[in-house]
């Protein structure tokens, strides 16, 4: 009697601990595997898209539009205006990495967040105006890792299309223009190695200043299923808010507009870099991306799917 209560004991114990040690991992497992396919999918569904392609398309022509228009300027032995971008446009000639700083300047007031407004306010919208979103949330993922996801896939563009920018003017600049050491906005030198390193950074500096746009945007996709509408929103609210920023009368509120800060990457090409600007630029946009991501979520998890 004694031997069959051990051997049941030993049953037990060795099924618990097998079960103890075998099925935490594989849910765990299961789970991250679940979320990274997601997020794959995810990003595979809107670099696929024809739209995405075609504003990546835009984006990469910016450069090369600047770069040619620059050429034919000073084709005749003339420096080039310094009348657009922060101090970089008439550098352009003397060195061509001087067309990233350029292009980013160029592209950074419209071009770039207007791509970013239709990616994010495409995001939820879209999938309730496909009836796909209520497919979506009958996955385990739930509702906050959804958003999440999409909100990275948006980062993630964000990220991608600046890049493209940067690559595309730096081609451009390669090609048209002569490459070497270049002289900073306070009049010292570089090395080329080094302004490809600022280069770089601006360019990551840049991504980070879209990130309110996309919590903004991606509110906004929140409270429509019409994916039209919630680009077309995004879209008009981050223009309101670049003609309110060149209104005089209206200083005093001027640096709580999310694109106030912007251009502040063109300090990153001073020596020393001034920090000040750059710190507020980053700060207003983690305010702006805690305060439309917290809306958004709060919107997202107690909305009616019926889509």
């Amino acid at each position: 009697m004694s031997r069959v209560d051990l051997k049941g004991r030993g049953a037990v114990s060795i099924c618990g601990s097998a079960a103890g040690r075998d099925q935490p991992p594989q849910t765990a497992s299961r789970r991250t595997t679940f979320y990274g396919t997601l997020f794959r999918n995810e990003l595979l569904t809107t670099f696929r898209r024809w739209r995405t392609l075609a504003l990546l398309a835009v984006l990469a022509a910016v450069p090369i539009l600047v770069g040619i228009a620059v050429k034919i300027e000073t084709s005749d032995g003339s420096s080039s205006g310094g009348g657009g971008g922060p101090a970089f446009i008439s550098q352009i000639t003397n060195n061509g990495l001087f067309l990233v700083f350029t292009a980013l300047a160029a592209t950074l007031p419209f071009f770039l967040p207007m791509s970013i407004g239709v990616i994010a306010g495409d995001a939820i919208a879209g999938e309730a105006n496909a009836g796909t979103l209520r497919y979506l949330l009958v996955a385990p993922a739930g509702r906050t890792r959804l958003l999440l996801t999409k909100y990275a896939t948006v980062m993630t563009f964000c990220l991608v299309a600046t890049l493209v920018v940067a690559l595309s003017a730096l081609t451009v600049g390669a090609v048209l223009f002569p490459l070497g050491d270049l002289t900073t906005i306070s009049g010292t030198r570089i090395t080329f190695a080094e302004g490809l390193g600022r280069a770089l950074l601006i360019a990551m500096v840049v991504a980070a200043s879209l990130t309110g746009v996309a919590a903004l945007g991606l509110f906004v996709s929140t409270l429509t299923n019409s994916g039209i509408a919630a680009m077309a929103t995004t879209v008009g609210l981050l223009i309101t808010v670049q003609i309110l920023d060149q209104i005089p009368q209206l200083h005093a509120l001027q640096p709580y507009f999310f694109s106030h800060y912007w251009l502040s990457f063109a300090d990153l090409m001073r020596e020393p870099v001034y920090w000040d600007d750059l710190v507020k630029n980053l700060g207003l946009q983690a305010l702006y991306a805690g305060v439309f991501g917290s809306a958004a979520w709060a919107r997202f998890t107690t909305r009616d799917i019926t889509a």
